[in-house]
């Protein structure tokens, strides 16, 4: 059986392998491992909502469910001068974005364990907030978890702060939309590619 990648200590049997992708003009070599998501190539819709994200005026960005850690070491690797912000409730992601991060040469990263925002707590205690936050929702976690998921990046937010998301149209886009529409003061689509929609909302 396998595991479902939003579960904390996934129990399925290591299988390492590396794969190669480009993300914003940049060569990334990724490790990924069984129980996690996309474990066999890149998911599309991350590589879509990575070359859409404005990381112009970017200084506190979070990748929220990283994975493996595509997003966020995309991230960091444009944006040297500032600290990313990573974290997955899969411990097993976790490690896989740390030894990612090595892989390729990035040290301007944060990864921490744990469900939504709560790696976070103890940071926002001290006032500080996301000025982005980018997810490519687990679906198959359920609708209340992933608009769990948006809610908390709300509150997490800066006041100019940003929500980026990928979701398939037939996977019900529209409706997530309308639902980020409702929690936060704007949102829209900012892009729409081979089957998905990259959705953005501001807080303010």
């Amino acid at each position: 059986m396998t595991d479902h990648y939003f579960t904390a200590e996934p129990g399925s049997a290591h299988q390492p392998r590396e794969i190669k992708v480009i993300l914003r003009g940049k060569v990334f070599r990724l490790t990924t491992d069984s129980g996690v998501f996309s474990r066999d190539r890149l998911d599309l819709g991350t590589k879509i909502l990575v070359e859409s994200l404005d990381l112009a005026g970017v200084r506190a960005p979070l990748d929220l469910g990283c994975g493996y850690g595509p997003i966020g070491l995309a991230i960091a690797r444009e944006l040297p001068a500032v600290q990313v912000y990573m974290s997955d409730l899969n411990r097993r992601a976790t490690e896989l974005t740390a030894e990612n991060a090595v892989l390729n040469g990035i040290t301007n990263v944060v990864i921490k364990q744990g469900d939504g925002l709560a790696p976070w707590r103890d940071l926002y205690k001290t006032g500080f907030r996301f000025d982005l936050v980018a997810i490519n929702p687990p679906l198959r976690a359920g609708k209340e978890t992933v608009l769990r998921l948006f809610t908390e990046a709300w509150d997490f937010l800066a006041p100019a702060g940003q929500l980026w998301t990928v979701i398939r149209t037939s996977q019900g886009a529209k409706t997530y939309l309308r639902e980020l529409q409702r929690i936060f003061p704007a949102a829209e689509t900012a892009a729409i590619k081979s089957g998905y929609r990259v959705l953005r909302a501001r807080r303010g």
